[in-house]
């Protein structure tokens, strides 16, 4: 490799998990003042998947891991770095990538938790590109992995409604010669002015958890729903458009979008202003619900098994999150 030579990077693997239990729409008409076809109609959710009570997001996150190094052909021992993507992690400290470190039986590798909201995978998987690209390693397991039904408040229906819980995890390598799968691009954003549009107030050091902030339900998710839509839609079709643009492509040129699967109205509306047809638009969220840095990589792991998505084709990644983050990543499958 010359000096200005640069690696490329492959996805090799990719798996996916969902908890046994679901959460349906006329279960949660149970619960909160809505209905079946209130929330189908404005989210396109039908039921969402939520974890046991005795699993944790590493342990969504290890069969995901398991199922995605199986298809890479890669032991946990070869891994040289594990980039976990959550905002939902087992505990603060230590990071949920070195649990799922310890329970891979991963090497001494390098591991540590991202907070990108639901942009973190493809935060993730451009961050990997650029240990792979420089040469620095050469196996990356990324995952992203919720447990968010533990953070809605079941009183309010603009949230409760919306989340999931769930696992997505790839394997990246370096790709060899005869290879011709590629991470093309990533463009990357965050706004911090939009960051009251979706957050978790009693999380951190500014609001530490306590009793009346847990009696004021502080330790939920809270969400400007409207206000969050618009720039949703504006975030995820501005980092479409930047990717076609960029590289000189026009959407025909694309195989697959796989927006983040926030609700089908923002998807919808994504597609219109970066002039995708809905054909060409990867939609998981029926059965599945938003699970934030998961919903990325489970559709992208479905499509994949299913035979919708092939080797050589162009797919292109775009996403959201609380922060505000966004952007989008182009690649060669």
């Amino acid at each position: 490799m010359t000096p200005t030579q640069l690696f490329r990077t492959r996805i090799a693997g990719i798996g996916s998990y969902l908890p046994e239990k679901t959460l349906t729409n006329k279960d949660l008409e149970k619960i909160v003042d809505t209905s079946d076809e209130w929330i189908t109609e404005r989210t396109g959710i039908r039921s969402r998947h939520v974890a046991a009570d005795d699993q944790t997001t590493s342990d969504l996150a290890y069969v995901a891991a398991t199922k995605a190094l199986e298809m890479a052909d890669v032991s946990a021992k070869d891994l040289d770095l594990i980039i976990f993507a959550t905002v939902s992690p087992d505990q603060m400290m230590p990071s949920t990538a070195c649990v799922l470190q310890e329970k891979l039986k991963a090497n001494n590798c390098m591991a540590f938790d991202l907070t990108a909201a639901c942009s973190g995978f493809i935060y993730s998987l451009a961050i990997a590109d650029q240990f792979i690209k420089t040469g620095a390693y050469k196996n990356i397991l990324l995952v992203g992995a919720e447990i968010l039904t533990r953070f809605v408040n079941y009183q309010d229906r603009q949230t409760c409604i919306l989340f999931g819980d769930g696992a997505g995890a790839v394997v990246v390598r370096r790709a060899n010669d005869n290879e011709d799968s590629m991470i093309v691009s990533h463009h990357l954003h965050a706004e911090g002015a939009y960051g009251n549009l979706l957050s978790l107030p009693s999380s951190g050091a500014a609001m530490p958890p306590s009793h009346e902030n847990i009696e004021n339900n502080k330790h939920k998710v809270e969400m400007q729903g409207r206000e969050l839509f618009k720039q949703a839609v504006r975030t995820m079709a501005g980092a479409c458009v930047e990717a076609i643009e960029s590289n000189k492509l026009h959407t025909d040129d694309i195989d697959w979008l796989i927006p983040h699967q926030a609700n089908i109205r923002i998807i919808e509306s994504v597609a219109k202003h970066a002039k995708f047809p809905m054909e060409k638009v990867i939609v998981e969220i029926e059965n599945l619900g938003n699970t934030s840095a998961a919903t990325i990589p489970i559709a992208l792991d479905r499509s994949i098994r299913n035979g919708k998505i092939k080797r050589g084709q162009n797919i292109l990644l775009a996403a959201f999150g609380g922060g505000l983050t966004s952007g989008s990543i182009y690649f060669k499958y």
